[in-house]
């Protein structure tokens, strides 16, 4: 019976490897059986209802933490005219807004792994209600900067938490279509933002661009206290007796906030997250991914500000309103990538997976569907260039941003769920050292675009950066060839290290 029961441990190594998303390292160390959970309380066995709400809600908060994001980027004239300061001092707004988004998850995160998700989510929308509050009273350039920083502290907690959720709700089958529904709802607020501001803007001043978010983002509390239940699962998942199995937490059980709570060292377990966050930027995999994500939101900056400023000049000569609506070629785009990152992605793993003898799934495979956004997107940029430049009807730069904008959102998909899935026990932790490096390129690319584009032209400025986009695109291909190597080369340093140690233990 032990030699059976041995056998049957061995035969299930590979498969709690990619649980644990150490795919690539899987005959390195002897691992323990993954068993199924039949806990209710288990986020992955909740009903479809309670996941799609809890879910849909987050990702609201996400859409509009993104339409905060954009929220001046279409009104750096009125700003300029307002304050009496330079262009690129108005772009700080968006610059510094932008980088409190990303280092705002340096704090969440490790909250997060204490607290649980439900506080976080609610403290975090408190934030971010009243900073924008503060925006619309905001009397000088400083008072406006320092609640636009806030904002972006408090929308952080709609980035890099997210993935977590959907790694606690869903099997891994399902993440990369699921995903989908997250970087779908970031990017509508990146590119529906612009929208949205323009005619708020236009008719009724900045500082109601302000007041509408703080409004809209009141009432995403209010369904955030209602329908988000804590996705936290503290407890081993695995299958219980008939006479053992927990009751079901009732409805007015999941409102509470201390579900998620692990009280098991809390002060350490904080610092330990923050110092692991600090050591996966030395992951290759995570660095690239936060780079590559972070060129495709600053090259979106960059349309998005000279967009603002072209449109409104001869020969175009638009009144704000109709620059917000040029911003729904970028959303088409956004629309028609749904598939292709995101249940695309889930078919070409599963595939994969169900090919593989034993039934892993291998991350890199998700980097296959790269192809499409490599083929479309810096195109986009090549064609929005020469289209401004040339002053052609709006159609060529509509066609071009869309293209872009395209790729951005199935890039981003595809190459966030990679990472998700090579380090499934430090999602959190990931997602933030890949955010905090994205929205740092995005914070250069607002300092520098506008005397970039004036030094160089237009024309040459988005060929630069296309060219650099394929480059690093480029990068996939060692990732993909290479994975199993990478992986269990980060195996051997950072919180990847600690994981094996604990796995290496003896069963008692």
């Amino acid at each position: 019976m032990e030699e059976v029961e041995r056998k049957t441990s061995n035969m299930n190594v590979e498969a709690a490897a990619a649980e644990d998303g150490l795919t690539g390292i899987r005959n390195a160390v002897p691992q323990r059986q993954v068993a199924t959970s039949n806990d209710p309380n288990d986020p992955r066995n909740w009903t479809t209802t309670a996941k799609v709400t809890t879910y849909a809600t987050i990702c609201l908060f996400s859409f509009i933490a993104n339409v905060n994001g954009s929220n001046f980027t279409v009104a750096i004239v009125p700003l300029v005219k307002h304050f009496h300061i330079t262009s690129t001092h108005a772009t700080f707004l968006v610059a510094f807004n932008v980088l409190m988004f990303g280092l705002g998850n340096i704090l969440w995160v490790p909250l997060m792994r204490v607290l649980g998700k439900r506080p976080v989510y609610l403290i975090a929308l408190a934030v971010f209600v009243a900073a924008n509050a503060w925006s619309t009273k905001a009397t000088s350039w400083g008072s406006l900067l320092g609640g636009r920083m806030i904002s972006g502290f408090g929308a952080a907690a709609a980035d890099a938490t997210v993935p977590s959720v959907v790694n606690d709700m869903f099997f891994i089958e399902q993440r990369g279509h699921c995903m989908m529904f997250f970087h779908f709802a970031l990017a509508s607020g990146i590119f529906l933002g612009p929208l949205i501001n323009a005619w708020i803007v236009q008719l009724h001043g900045w500082r109601w661009s302000c007041g509408f978010i703080a409004i809209t983002g009141g009432v995403i509390f209010l369904l955030a206290l209602f329908l988000v239940r804590e996705t936290q699962y503290n407890k081993e998942r695995r299958v219980y007796e008939r006479d053992e199995i927990p009751a079901a937490r009732t409805y007015t059980g999941w409102l509470g906030l201390t579900v998620g709570y692990n009280n098991d060292k809390p002060m350490e377990r904080f610092l330990r997250t923050f110092w692991d966050i600090v050591r996966m930027a030395f992951y290759p995999p995570v660095l690239w991914v936060g780079c590559l994500v972070g060129l495709f939101v600053g090259w979106t900056i960059v349309i998005q500000v000279t967009t603002s400023q072209t449109f409104l000049k001869p020969p175009y000569s638009w009144k704000l309103g109709y620059v917000g609506v040029f911003s729904l070629s970028a959303w088409v785009g956004v629309i028609l990538s749904f598939f292709f990152g995101g249940k695309l992605i889930d078919i070409i793993a599963n595939r994969e997976r169900r090919r593989d003898p034993n039934h892993i799934l291998r991350p890199e495979k998700r980097l296959i569907a790269l192809i499409i956004p490599v083929l479309l997107s810096p195109v986009g940029l090549i064609i929005f260039g020469q289209c401004v430049a040339h002053q052609t009807s709006w159609v060529g730069p509509a066609f071009g941003y869309a293209m872009h904008s395209f790729g951005f959102t199935a890039t981003s998909n595809i190459a966030v769920t990679y990472a998700v899935d090579c380090y499934q026990r430090f999602d959190g932790e990931a997602l933030v050292t890949i955010f905090v490096v994205r929205n740092a390129i995005a914070v250069v690319c607002s300092f520098y675009s506008n005397t970039w584009i004036i030094n160089d032209g237009l024309k040459e400025v988005t060929g630069t950066m296309a060219g650099i986009q394929w480059a690093l695109l480029a990068f996939a291909i060692p990732f993909y060839f290479f994975s199993t190597k990478i992986l269990a080369l980060t195996s051997t340093y950072g919180p990847q290290k600690r994981l094996m140690t604990v796995m290496t233990e003896p069963t008692k």
